[in-house]
């Protein structure tokens, strides 16, 4: 029953709204875990689009020194600030680890986008008090907020 529950309240307008804030007045943090240095993939287009936009991008993959101009991290735990925002680029079975770690660093909100879904993951970060956006692509609910 909580999994429906859930599925009801996540992607709530004002948390899309809440997480995207206003990059004309703060400079947000997305660290996006599983981003591709594949300028065709869609983690690296959208990031770029992001980064474009006003948001500062923090990669999260072991395998790339930089990308997007960045330096990249093997892990969010390895970043040098706080992210605004964890947006997951991951298979579906990779979003519970990504969790426990953003509950170890107290990380509030979870992006996870369009078509990765993982529902017991996302009703563990709720519970553990983190904002869960699911199924969704930030650059397509960016622009839809930008108009």
């Amino acid at each position: 029953m909580a999994l429906l529950n859930l599925a009801d309240t996540m992607n709530e307008p004002e948390v899309i709204r809440d997480m995207l804030g206003d990059p004309d007045t703060e400079t947000l943090t997305i660290a996006v875990t599983g981003l591709s240095a594949d300028e065709s993939k869609p983690s690296h287009y959208v990031s770029a689009y992001m980064q474009q936009h006003g948001y500062r991008i923090l990669p999260v993959n072991p395998a790339l020194t930089s990308v997007l101009g960045e330096t990249s991290y093997p892990s969010l735990t390895a970043l040098p600030v706080k992210p605004d925002i964890v947006n997951v680029f991951r298979l579906p079975s990779f979003i519970p680890a990504i969790i426990e770690e953003m509950i170890t660093l107290s990380l509030k909100n979870l992006w996870v986008q369009q078509g990765i879904v993982n529902l017991p993951a996302a009703t563990r970060a709720e519970a553990a008090g983190i904002h869960v956006v699911m199924d969704h692509c930030i650059m397509v609910e960016h622009r839809r907020a930008s108009r």
